[in-house]
């Protein structure tokens, strides 16, 4: 049974535009703030949706990864 490749890069362009879309969704205000004192509590545990948004972003990472690895296989 072989893969298409085509299936693969599909699935890919369909992961990296769902990967842009989860970093652009999560909190703008974790960057170089806590450095010039924008932000007194360094240490914040991550609630809610913005949980849910780290964890989809390493999810889709390792996925992106994981397709990109594979389709040097097929093609």
């Amino acid at each position: 049974m072989t893969i298409d490749p085509r299936i693969i890069q599909i699935s890919q362009i369909v992961v990296s535009v769902l990967l842009i879309a989860v970093i652009l969704l999560q909190n703008r205000g974790t960057g170089l703030s806590g450095v010039f004192g924008g932000s007194s509590n360094v240490f914040q545990t991550k609630r809610g949706v913005e949980k849910v948004l780290f964890k989809a972003t390493i999810v889709l990472a390792v996925l992106f990864f994981g397709l990109s690895i594979a389709r040097l296989f097929v093609s």
